[in-house]
């Protein structure tokens, strides 16, 4: 059974969320390190992610949930598969079709979910042996929480009033535990957006045990 809070999350456009402009060419420079081809973006919105991947040479891939998200996706970038799968939907219907991925990317989708671990047990699932999952998410940290409580922007940080919103709150310590916990390997971290430690996002890079 998909894991949904909301039926709508808001995809209107092709136009790629604000925070693609610090996490994508710092997703781009990662894979380009990697022996990867086969690539899936996991919880793909509205494809612009699958398009950049497409355009740098990869073989994209992009599942997503949100039925108005694979409608624009599929109308603007036709030459990448998309499918309406959630991370609680059963990966072999995906592999009914696709054969395993050797890299995994979600950004910015894990921490609106209440059961996370279903993203990391998914993920595993449709990944080659030894494969690679890329995984962002807001970063929290120390120095970070400090500077949101000193300048009162916790209500604005927790989009309180956002439907769905962001559920779960990771620092590096308790997002590497639940990777671990799930059957991956933590090979390397990277903040982005801002200075260190008051990044905007992280990136863990993961690889299947």
């Amino acid at each position: 059974m998909s894991q949904r809070i909301i039926d709508d999350y808001g995809w209107q456009s092709t136009e790629a969320p604000h925070s693609c402009n610090y996490i994508t060419p710092e997703i781009l420079a990662i894979i380009s390190k990697l022996n990867v081809q086969r690539i899936l973006d996991l919880g793909s919105g509205n494809g612009a992610l699958c398009q950049q991947l497409q355009k740098s040479g990869y073989d994209a891939v992009g599942v997503e949930i949100d039925k108005k998200g694979i409608e624009i996706a599929r109308k603007a970038y036709q030459e990448v598969p998309f499918y309406c799968y959630g991370v609680g939907d059963d990966p072999e219907l995906l592999l009914e079709k696709e054969q395993p991925f050797e890299a995994v990317i979600s950004t910015e989708v894990i921490e609106h979910l209440f059961t996370p671990h279903t993203l990391i047990r998914y993920a595993k699932a449709v990944l080659q042996d030894r494969g690679y999952l890329i995984l962002s998410t807001p970063y929290h940290g120390y120095i970070k929480n400090m500077a949101i409580s000193v300048l009162n922007k916790w209500d604005f940080h927790f989009t309180a009033l956002r439907p769905g919103g962001h559920i779960k709150f990771f620092s590096r310590r308790t997002l590497s535990q639940l990777l671990n916990q799930n059957g991956f390997e933590v090979i390397d971290f990277s903040g982005v957006g801002r200075i260190p430690y008051l990044w905007k996002s992280m990136i863990l890079i993961t690889r299947k045990k």
